[in-house]
């Protein structure tokens, strides 16, 4: 098996025609986009070996660098900056240390390259470790950039880098329920191994989750659980982002693929021997 690595660039654009010309700058990486134009937020999941990942990360976000600016974003989804969110997961037999490695050069990369102030997370240099969430929360008032000049880029704003396990973010639609009644859900099933907040989507209230941890806790668990804390009738579908591991689908019985948006075609070994 080749030496292979995931990155799943988030991008604060959901509109379509940026989404479709950013994919092409992605190389042959791309295995999966997913956009949103209620958070005004596209998902790229590449997978490739570590030269040719690397190469394709840094033309996607060179051009997204270039074209977007912050401050003409409007969506319900948090962010830091254009290019948002940058994880490095490493797969298979490949040590984590080289998902740290691709997170540290990226970072430093985007900082030199962009001016953009780059927050990284998972294990930190002095042994600690750093989540998302505690970035969001903390970033440029009580956390200052790891790289980069220490205020946000005007129009870049800045951006988190990170290296992490592989993780499943995973939405649930849910109508008929108010934004706090949606909140007060997200709080519920809020984890060490599920991070959860509750968004207006149009209509409806989405639940939207990262599973952290989806051997632990995954897309079945957590429907069940939301479901026990809804009115009949009340969901109205499930939505995956991006890919997920083959080993969770054999946790799940086949009769709940489509329930849960699960299917063989969207997982990450689906698109390895591409």
């Amino acid at each position: 098996m080749p030496a292979l690595f995931e990155c799943v660039i988030n991008l604060s654009t959901g509109r379509r025609e940026e989404v479709e010309r950013f994919s092409e700058h992605s190389g042959g990486s791309l295995c999966d986009v997913h956009r949103d134009e209620h958070h005004n937020r596209s998902v790229y999941t590449l997978i490739a070996e570590r030269d040719q990942l690397s190469a394709d990360v840094r033309r996607l976000i060179e051009a997204a660098m270039e074209d977007l600016d912050i401050r003409e974003h409007v969506g319900v989804h948090p962010r830091l900056g254009v290019v948002d969110v940058v994880p490095f997961v490493a797969l298979g037999e490949q040590p984590f240390e080289a998902a740290v490695a691709l997170r540290d050069e990226t970072g430093a990369w985007i900082a030199a390259s962009f001016q953009t102030p780059v927050f990284y997370y998972g294990p930190l240099a002095d042994g600690s470790q750093r989540t998302l969430p505690e970035i969001r929360q903390r970033a440029f008032a009580t956390l200052a950039p790891d790289v980069g000049p220490p205020a946000p880029h005007p129009s870049r704003g800045a951006s988190a880098v990170g290296a992490r396990g592989v993780l499943v973010a995973w939405n649930l639609w849910v109508r008929g329920i108010t934004l706090d009644e949606g909140r007060a859900i997200a709080r519920a099933i809020r984890g060490d191994v599920v991070r959860a907040l509750a968004f207006p989507v149009g209509e409806f209230v989405q639940i939207s989750c990262n599973l952290v941890e989806p051997e632990r806790v995954g897309p079945a668990d957590v429907y069940d659980q939301v479901a026990a804390l809804l009115p009949e009738g009340a969901f109205d579908h499930a939505e995956l982002v991006g890919l997920v591991p083959a080993a969770l689908l054999e946790r799940v019985p086949r009769e709940r693929w489509v329930e849960l948006d699960l299917s063989p075609e969207r997982t990450i070994e689906a698109h390895e021997g591409r």
